[in-house]
């Protein structure tokens, strides 16, 4: 099995205890099972946060209907319905995945496909090329952007910004600009190191440029930022995030250049005194970002 094969077994093998993680707010499931379980928070006015499911959803309600951003794995369709239910009585309009892995993506077939699709164009293809689709093809993306793509206008205008690889090769940073609030997606998934998927043209040498181009621009335009795990952070976090990711990779890539094992690398690595409450990560997810980080050497 391929390295980048490995790192994609286990990463989704990581996301299935996040499914059933106790978190805060509002429980809401139709049979109460607490293995789908959808916490709810709201963020701002007709903005909310829906967490469980192995990756965070937010909901944004405009004048037109309810916008979605990632629908979590399959089967908790069901569930961020039944959530959007107790907030609002408008229907869902549109969806937007922000990259093609299972728990952003697994719920789109719920909504219909009335519902406008909407993702960077490298998600699009990466989407096609996991299979999961292959005979859901109405349920992928429709409405495809390469840099930035505004949609809505006024209060209710959302802007969709692509920075470079880095988690994937097309992870869509999703900005609210009446509310200055962004959602980051995987490419902050929490303060930890990062996630890399090569199946999905990820890129661990990458990472840490895209993260600090996203913060240079939208250091004036954002004062909240939805990670794609945790909870609610600020641009700040984010500018510490590529810093962090930064010193990851360069621990790495030294190594790497010094004739050193992944083993060592591994062995090496511990998160700097400088960044408080930052965690060591998964120490299997931490191997298989080192041997990505290699192979992207290698070449």
């Amino acid at each position: 099995m391929r390295r980048a094969s490995v790192l994609w077994v286990l990463l989704c093998a990581g996301a299935l205890p996040l499914a059933t993680a106790a978190l805060h707010g509002q429980s809401v499931g139709r049979d109460g099972a607490t293995s789908k379980v959808v916490q709810l928070q709201k963020l701002k006015d007709d903005l909310y946060l829906l967490k469980g499911g192995g990756g965070n959803t937010v909901v944004f309600i405009t004048d037109l209907g309810v916008v979605i951003v990632d629908t979590k794995g399959a089967g908790w369709g069901p569930r961020i319905l039944d959530t959007i239910k107790t907030i609002t009585s408008k229907k869902v309009i549109t969806i937007i995945n922000t990259d093609a892995h299972p728990d952003h993506v697994g719920g789109n077939e719920l909504f219909g496909t009335a519902v406008e699709i909407v993702a960077h164009q490298n998600t699009r293809a990466n989407m096609e090329r996991s299979g999961a689709f292959a005979d859901q093809a109405n349920f992928l993306p429709k409405l495809m952007f390469k840099e930035k793509m505004p949609i809505g206008a006024g209060k209710d205008r959302i802007e969709l910004y692509y920075f470079g690889s880095g988690h994937t090769s097309g992870d869509a940073w999703v900005v609210f600009p009446a509310l200055r609030v962004m959602y980051a997606g995987d490419m902050f998934p929490s303060k930890q190191p990062p996630m890399v998927d090569g199946n999905t043209g990820g890129s661990g040498l990458a990472y840490p440029d895209t993260l600090a181009k996203a913060a240079a621009t939208l250091k004036d335009i954002v004062d909240i930022v939805i990670t794609g795990d945790d909870g609610v952070m600020t641009v700040a976090d984010l500018d510490e995030y590529a810093r962090f990711t930064r010193d990851f990779r360069d621990v790495v890539v030294d190594g790497f250049h010094h004739g050193l094992s992944v083993e060592d690398v591994v062995a090496r690595w511990k998160v700097p005194d400088r960044y408080k409450g930052y965690g060591a990560g998964d120490p299997q997810r931490v191997r298989g970002n080192v041997e990505f980080v290699f192979a992207e050497l290698a070449k």
